[in-house]
């Protein structure tokens, strides 16, 4: 997937604080720090037009470049203030050189002009109503069900990624690997890069290793008797995850990672890393395992 763990997290973020509500207003996007005295210069003026503009709109965003050092540089931030407009996760304006009341609110005014900023209509509620039935369902553990929905919000809204992400991540729960790998196959590059599609397709690739009962069982039985097997641990670990079983995949990755963390270029670490984003980093689980990867690594 290319992000480590913190990378992640700092997509997570920037997904939940920027990009969802850039999707019905208009964001205005801070890049700042603590040491940067022209920040604090704007700051006063941002906060006090976005304000006035929040009616019709427009929020504020802070990106601290010290705290969120990924971020800026997805955005190739080279000098503070860094300031952009985002609609809809997108970039629409540069603002960095607005740096007067009267400047800014020119801009806001023309892109307020030009794009259908407001909040969600009709069919934008009925999505999101649907999305959000088709992840209880999928909570409660039916994926067929879970399936059924999502497939029909991707013919309401085939360019949402939670639906896209939903679909794929049901017909996985549902066993159908072979229509999941369809669906994967039908997403274009904007939507593959959104994090929610990432872990589906981690869940995806997790489920190709599925195995039946006997073989797993098999699996299970050469991991107990040749602990110090790595192969044969992973060959396990990969199966009881496919199989529905993560604590017994975490359990002998953990034990893999204690025994040898190098072996095969910290193989363990990385099938450990690859659950986790197919879980959910807020996952209360992936916390919990995480916490216990940290005591290994770290003692």
């Amino acid at each position: 997937m290319g992000l480590n763990l913190e990378e992640q997290k700092a997509v997570d973020r920037f997904r939940k604080e920027v990009v969802e509500p850039s999707m019905t207003s208009l964001v205005v996007l801070d890049f700042w720090a603590e040491w940067c005295g022209p920040c604090k210069a704007l700051t006063p003026v941002l906060e006090k037009v976005c304000g006035e503009y929040a009616d019709k709109g427009v929020v504020l965003a802070k990106i601290n470049v010290d705290e969120e050092q990924f971020i800026a540089a997805q955005f190739q931030v080279r000098s503070i203030p860094t300031v952009y407009a985002m609609f809809q996760g997108q970039p629409v304006a540069d603002l960095t050189n607005a740096r007067s009341e009267s400047q800014l609110k020119a801009l806001l005014d023309q892109l307020l002009s030009q794009l259908p900023v407001g909040g969600p209509d009709e069919g934008t509620a009925e999505v999101a109503q649907f999305i959000e039935m088709g992840e209880a369902v999928l909570a409660e553990g039916d994926g067929v069900r879970a399936a059924g929905i999502f497939a029909q919000v991707v013919e309401m809204a085939p360019e949402n990624p939670a639906a896209r992400a939903g679909l794929i991540r049901a017909l996985v729960a549902a066993g159908k690997i072979d229509e999941a790998l369809a669906a994967a196959d039908a997403l274009d590059e904007t939507l593959s890069a959104d994090s929610g599609v990432k872990a589906a397709l981690s869940a995806l690739e997790l489920a190709g290793d599925r195995v039946d009962e006997g073989e797993l069982q098999t699996l299970r039985a050469a991991a107990a008797e040749r602990p110090t097997d790595m192969e044969a641990q992973l060959a396990f670990a990969e199966a009881a995850y496919a199989a529905g079983q993560r604590d017994e995949a975490a359990d002998a990755l953990l034990a893999m990672v204690q025994h040898d963390r190098e072996w095969n270029d910290g193989a363990a670490r990385a099938q450990l890393v690859k659950i986790f984003e197919a879980v959910g980093l807020e996952d209360p689980w992936v916390v919990a395992t995480r916490r216990r990867l940290s005591r290994v690594l770290f003692g």
